[in-house]
């Protein structure tokens, strides 16, 4: 267990960072979380590659307890608009996380043997696909208002161009979309620290 123990510090920071980040903006449709929540991604997989499924699971779990706090911290604190995480942001939240993480586990172990770019970078990019979609769907679609009513999600299901340029789609979609080109840039930026971070876990463990 104690070997996991970096792994573990690291998710959590990243977690924390990310949803203490997520509250500032960063241009029009992003904000400055969306650029240090993939990373959980990177641990996800150096964990994997370096000590296997098992293991990297007890990280990601050790992840979803912190974001669950951090989510409840959230509830608890009122800004301009009401609470900074409603219960949908923290549903599709924990959801999300748990659901693209332990996804990226088994890409990742299936496709163990093959190059080593290959079980990262596919691993990462469906689980990122997935946890974008649960997330900003459980969060702000119009269609799932009743998973609480008292929380307005008007503004997020307001027609507009997609990012500014595209067909019209509710807000959140191009939110969305903003969001997963970030994760989808930052998988493959990912692959060198993952090549290196490995290559010196491994020779630790040898």
């Amino acid at each position: 267990m104690t070997r996991l123990i970096p792994g573990i510090l690291a998710m959590a920071a990243i977690v924390v960072a990310s949803n203490i980040l997520v509250q500032f903006l960063f241009g029009q449709w992003l904000t400055w979380g969306a650029f240090t929540y993939p990373l959980a991604f990177l641990v996800t997989d150096v964990m994997n590659r370096v000590y296997g499924p098992g293991p990297a699971r007890r990280v990601v779990f050790a992840g979803f307890v912190v974001g669950v706090a951090c989510s409840f911290i959230g509830t608890q604190i009122t800004g301009e608009f009401g609470p900074l995480v409603t219960w949908r942001i923290a549903l599709g939240s924990g959801l999300a996380f748990l659901t693209a993480q332990l996804l990226d586990v088994a890409v990742f172990d299936r496709l163990r043997q093959g190059r080593w770019w290959r079980a990262p970078l596919a691993s990462t990019l469906i689980g990122s696909t997935v946890d974008t979609a649960l997330f900003f769907t459980i969060a702000f679609s119009g269609t799932l208002a009743f998973i609480e009513s008292g929380n307005d999600v008007s503004w997020a299901n307001e027609a507009l161009p997609l990012l500014g340029l595209g067909p019209v789609v509710p807000l959140w979609v191009s939110l969305a979309v903003a969001d997963w080109s970030v994760k989808l840039a930052l998988a493959l930026i990912a692959l060198v620290p993952f090549r290196l971070i490995v290559g010196r876990l491994t020779a630790q463990v040898a």
